[in-house]
This record gives C-alpha cells, structure tokens and sequence, in this order.
C-alpha cells in the first residue's frame, strides 16, 4: 500500500511540475491568454448582475474570435453549415421560389419551374402574407427562407396576395427538393454567336455549363459570350473543370499557396474541351468573386478570352470547413490564396498575416478596399501586360450605363414588375411583342401616376425608351420566364454589347483582342474607358 501511495504522490508531483512548465512556457501566448479569458467568463458568470448561461457567452467569444481575422473565415452553427451545404450541393428542400421584400412582406419574385410552387401556380408579384398562420410582416428574406425551407415531403401553408387581388388565399404546398441551376439560360443572339449566363458555381456547375455549349453547338455557335457578372464563387473544382472546356491539356488554371505547405497546389487541365478554339468573351464585374475571378484570371492570362466589363471584386482567398466534433457546427477558415497562371494574387482583401509574396494587404456582406500598394506587372502567355493587385482587371472597361432618378426609382419600387404581372392577370391573351402599344403604354402611365411617381406627363414622355423596356422586360419574364427577360434586358446592356462586337469580327479565338488596345489598368485610373452608348 505504501508503495502505491508513493507512485501515486510522484505521478501528481510530476503532472504538476509538467502542467506549471507548460503553464510558464505559454504565459504569453495562447494558452497564456486562455488563462485570462477562463477567469473573465467565471467572474461574468459569478458577478454579473443578472445570471448569464456559459453557452452563450462562449458562442459571443467564438464569433468576436471571427471579427478579427479575414470576413471569409466564420463560425457555423448547424443552421448556417446546413444552409452552406445547400449552397454548394445545389440543392435543398424547399417550395422552390425566389422572393424579394416588398411593401413589408416577402414577395415572389419568380417560381422555380417544376417547383411546388410552380405547380401550386404561384405567380411573380405574390405576396406571401402568413406563413402557417404567422404574419410575415417586417420579414427579411432569412426569416422568409427559414421558414418556407425545410424536409422533402412536409407541408407549409401559405397565405397569398395576388397583384391586383383583393383577398388573401390559403395555398398548402409540399416541399421537395429544389435544385438550383448554375446556368439558368443559355441562347443564342447571333447566327454563330452563343450567349450563356453562368450565375454562381455548384458542384453541377461544369455539367450545366457542358449542356448547355451542346445545345448552343446544336444551334449553330460558334463563338460564345460567358457572362459572369455578379456571380459570387462557389466550388473552386468546378472553375477548373469549366477551364477545362476552353483550354487545352497540361494548362495552368489556378495555383493555391497557404501557411501551411500543404496547401500549396497546381491545378492543371487534365481533359481539354471541344471548344478549346472558340473566340470568346467573358463578361464581369465588381460582383464577380472567387470562382469566378479564378475562371476569368486563366483565361485572360492564357490569352484564351477578352475580358470585358469591370474590374472583379478580388475575393482570392482558399477556405476549408472543418466540423466540431460532436457539436453539429462547424468552422470555415482561410487557409491559403489562389494565384493566377501569371503568378497574380486574386486577393484584394488584407487578412491578419502578411506575406512577402501577397501584392494585397462567401458569405459576408462588404465590398473589398483597394489597395494602397503599387499594382505590380505580370504577362500573359503572348506578353500582353496585366496588373496585380487583387481581383481580375478588364481588357475592355466599359462604363455601364447608369439610371436616372425617376428609372432608379420605377427599379426600387418594382412598378414595371407590379404593373406587368397586374396587366397578364387583368388580360391573359397577352403575347409579348417588340414594341409597346399605345394602349399598353397608357395603361402603364396610368398605373405609374396612380402610385405617385415624381414625374410629370413630359418626364414620363423624355424617358419613355427605358420605361417601355423596363416594362417590356418584366412582360417577357411573366409570359415565357427569365430567359426572355435577360434578352430584352440585354438590348441595351453596353457590357454585353461591347463583347458582343468582339466576336461579331472574330474569325479566331485570337482576333478578339483586336479591340482592346494595350493600356494601364483601370484601377490606376489610366486605362481608356470604352462606351458603346
């Protein structure tokens, strides 16, 4: 017995010389500073003058743990992890429709064809008033998606006000599985031109956009126009294997270096697309991120396609997920930086730690500074100059035409949304057309003085070009959906129009440059600005 007692007394002295060494040797770093924590969370717990629970106090000092590294790097709880895995997968269990808030109470802005709530015959310009009977008034458009997304085969119970309807109507709706489509159309504007919009990135992303080069090849094109702007990024494979369509074998798409060395990878083309020698053009702006800047920044610097548009928003930083065990959460840190083929960090954004090699400093709301530091110079493959600096500058910057007040305010409020969805209701033998008649156009004005727009008969009269397209865009998207709404939205688009005239000359994928002359970069302020106004 007394030889166990003494084990036992050695072992503890041991632990407790060990515990107070590494106590020491942490003194000033982390776990130094756990030590001050631990006693400020049990004085709050001890002293504060209302009982305060410990859980909600750690989750507070987890999140202020966040706001000090880069906005990218979040904690998840299982609710946000669940909502993220919806986001890349590319699908989640819903009723399948897109809402905005209007008037106070989340609105429908479009249903998801072969939807529940397509089926149900829910129509753009519903307002969803309750939901299973709980007024969704003050509503954000969280509130409304946590409530309207939920198990496939459970039901929720809507309460809807049709534009123009009087009384509200009971609609029960089955959830199922609603999958999101990275490409939502795909057509053609020119005998040999085709036109695909690619809006974020999936893990289907690079299957849609392959479906959807078919069905353009099967209609003739031959050049193609990728627009990507405001697409925020997604998963970084599928950039790479939507390069891969457009590049050939052995290419460079995309590098990642990290703190950690094993972070550091090439990314490379492995199988090369049948329209590796397509001209084409790439369409982006300052909502263009992550995906879609690595997409774009191999392109350009492989000289494989025009840049045209504004420069992108220089989200260039690498995160991995990584659970809590046994917890449900989870937290998604940076982990490294992409780099384009040239060497050109995509990073605009500063994060905590500088690196010697970052020439800068999906989820949070902000755009990025710019940055203070000189933009340094890198080529492209033919030796064409392009800057660094953080996200992908243009060869082409053209300046977007931009709203006046009265056509700012008919946008913010949805007046030509309202009035079209109003007019199909009132007058179901519509059929969309070129030109507006006068009696749809009295109609609108009508309507427009009716909601006490700030505009007397003449102002309506000197901007009646863009209030007949704005209308007849919304037209187009209650008649025959978004693709129609996106052609005549695009009538107009000096983006598009610029890239468009591109490849209308183009016999090779190399003649598209032709129209971007060598020049600084925007951001310098020194590069041409283009306008096809």
């Amino acid at each position: 017995m007394s030889r166990r007692l003494l084990l036992a007394a050695s072992l503890i002295a041991l632990f407790a010389v060990g515990w107070w060494a590494g106590r020491g040797g942490a003194t000033n770093g982390l776990y130094g500073n756990m030590d001050d924590f631990v006693e400020v969370l049990h004085r709050v717990e001890e002293s504060y003058v209302n009982p305060v629970a410990p859980g909600p106090l750690v989750d507070g000092a987890i999140k202020g743990l966040f706001r000090q590294l880069d906005p990218f790097s979040q904690f998840l709880d299982h609710d946000a992890l669940a909502r993220l895995q919806g986001t890349t997968e590319g699908e989640f269990g819903g009723i399948g429709v897109l809402v905005s808030v209007r008037d106070n109470h989340p609105t429908v802005i479009s249903p998801v064809e072969g939807s529940p709530a397509w089926r149900a015959g829910l129509r753009p310009g519903d307002a969803i008033l309750h939901i299973d009977g709980k007024s969704t008034a003050g509503f954000t458009i969280d509130d409304t998606s946590k409530l309207l997304r939920g198990e496939r085969g459970t039901s929720v119970r809507l309460g809807v006000l049709g534009e123009g309807d009087t009384q509200e109507r009971d609609v029960t709706l089955e959830r199922d599985i609603i999958k999101t489509k990275s490409v939502p159309y795909a057509f053609m504007v020119d005998k040999e031109i085709g036109y695909l919009r690619l809006a974020s990135f999936s893990e289907r992303s690079s299957s849609e956009v392959r479906e959807g080069l078919d069905q353009l090849k099967r209609q003739g094109a031959k050049k193609l126009l990728l627009d990507l702007r405001s697409n925020p990024g997604g998963v970084l494979d599928q950039a790479v294997a939507i390069a891969e369509q457009f590049l050939p074998r052995g290419s460079l798409v995309v590098s990642t270096r990290g703190r950690d060395a094993s972070q550091d990878q090439r990314y490379t083309v492995q199988s090369p697309g049948a329209e590796s020698g397509w001209p084409l053009v790439v369409l982006v702006d300052g909502g263009s991120a992550s995906a879609s800047e690595v997409l774009t920044g191999a392109l350009q610097d492989l000289d494989r396609a025009l840049v045209v548009g504004h420069t992108t928003f220089g989200k260039g930083l690498v995160q991995r997920v990584f659970p809590l065990r046994g917890t449900g959460d989870a937290v998604k840190l940076t982990t490294a930086r992409y780099y384009t083929p040239s060497g050109r960090c995509i990073n605009r954004l500063p994060t905590v730690q500088s690196d010697a090699d970052d020439e800068s400093g999906d989820d949070e709301e902000g755009a990025p500074a710019e940055s203070s530091k000189s933009e340094p110079l890198f080529h492209t493959t033919s030796g064409r100059p392009v800057r660094g600096g953080g996200g992908i500058a243009p060869d082409l910057a053209i300046e977007p035409d931009s709203l006046t007040p009265l056509m700012t305010d008919v946008e913010r409020r949805l007046l030509s949304f309202r009035f079209a969805n109003r007019w199909v209701n009132g007058h179901p033998d519509t059929r969309l057309t070129a030109d507006v008649s006068p009696d749809l156009w009295s109609a609108f004005t009508d309507f427009l003085q009716q909601e006490k727009l700030a505009a007397d008969p003449a102002a309506l009269a000197a901007q009646r070009p863009q209030l007949e397209q704005s209308l007849r865009r919304e037209l187009a998207r209650r008649l025959e959906g978004d693709a129609a709404a996106a052609r005549v939205a695009l009538e107009s688009d000096p983006v598009y129009r610029a890239g468009l005239k591109a490849l209308l000359g183009a016999r090779s994928s190399k003649d598209v440059f032709a129209v971007a002359r060598p020049a600084e970069s925007p951001r310098s302020g020194k590069r041409e600005t283009v306008s096809t106004r």
